[in-house]
């Protein structure tokens, strides 16, 4: 039986890292892309060392489709955040390009590939951050806003073509991404992992966890909106 192929973007670290990780342990067969050198050694796995919000992430993109073959699972990890700093934007283009343009990117090239075949599934790490107003962090906040709405809409286009879109919502999940001096429900890279490996089994179109987020979230949406 041939093994099952998966693409991982953004995984040198972090729940990319540890999802590459539970895969090779399941049989996978797994090719990475990150910024970062990767400190796995196997034989199933091949990294690429490569700046996703770069012009040259698409063709390499492609060569990889090209030279593997179509994935069965890909899955988007990458992520920035910056706090906002009115004296300096610069940083505020760089949030956009790698968390929603090389999505869409990653898309263009993965999708098309995957409705040939007539399977796959595609999952998102977006953030319980997609509802909420930022004023510290905004352009975050409106990336993984835009993030999760794409990632929802393409999983409803697809369903009927035989391919699962799946957005994944955490809170805080310990790893360098998680920044501020508040962080409520921190939940373990261990324990997203074992969520993860639920969202593939299951194919939701929208995961959440932890699942007491989501009435707060909204609280705090709408005490938000009615400061404004």
């Amino acid at each position: 039986m041939k093994a099952q192929t998966a693409l991982l973007i953004g995984n040198s670290d972090g729940i990319g890292l540890a999802m590459t990780r539970a895969l090779l342990q399941q049989g996978w067969h797994a090719t990475g892309i990150s910024r970062s050198e990767s400190p796995l050694s196997d034989s199933y796995y091949k990294h690429i060392k490569q700046d996703i919000s770069n012009a040259e992430y698409q063709s390499i993109l492609n060569a990889v489709l090209s030279d593997n073959g179509p994935v069965s699972l890909c899955i988007f990890c990458a992520a920035i955040g910056e706090l906002l700093d009115l004296t300096n934007m610069s940083a505020e283009t760089s949030v956009f390009e790698v968390n929603l343009m090389a999505l869409i990117k990653t898309v263009a090239a993965v999708i098309p590939v995957m409705v040939e075949n007539g399977r796959g599934h595609f999952i998102g790490l977006s953030s319980v951050a997609d509802e909420l107003l930022s004023p510290e962090a905004p352009s975050y906040h409106a990336s993984k806003a835009g993030f999760s709405n794409y990632l929802e809409g393409l999983s409803l286009a697809l369903k009927p073509k035989g391919i699962s879109v799946t957005n994944v919502r955490f809170g805080f999940v310990d790893t360098k991404m998680a920044k501020g001096d508040r962080k409520p429900f921190m939940m373990s890279v261990e324990r997203a992992v074992r969520h993860m490996k639920t969202v593939i089994d299951k194919k939701p179109i929208r995961y959440t966890a932890p699942p007491v987020l989501i009435p707060l979230v909204r609280l705090r949406g709408w005490m938000y909106r009615l400061k404004t």
